[in-house]
């Protein structure tokens, strides 16, 4: 299976609604390593690592987010996994 990793930056009502926490849990649930972070932006940006399918699904769960989110738009740049990451985590 094809490992990928994903940078990706969400716009929209998505601080303050465990964006980052819910993004966690449902990254760990696929088994993907990486990070999520608020920007003072207002954003969330998130990078992804794994099996090519389950990071297309973390990113289709980013259009929606958790409950209480408002996604107005999701910017993704893909590329080859690096392997540089270990677990998900929310970083700071």
């Amino acid at each position: 299976m094809a490992e990928a990793r994903a940078h990706v930056v969400v716009s929209g009502l998505v601080q303050g609604v465990y964006f980052r926490y819910s993004t966690r849990e449902k990254a760990k649930d696929l088994g993907l390593t990486g990070w999520v972070r608020n920007l003072p932006t207002r954003q969330v940006e998130a990078v992804f690592e794994g099996e090519e399918a389950k990071v297309e699904e973390m990113i289709e769960w980013c259009r929606r987010g958790p409950a209480g989110a408002r996604v107005d738009k999701v910017d993704v740049s893909r590329g080859p996994a690096q392997d540089e990451f270990l677990k998900f985590e929310i970083v700071y």
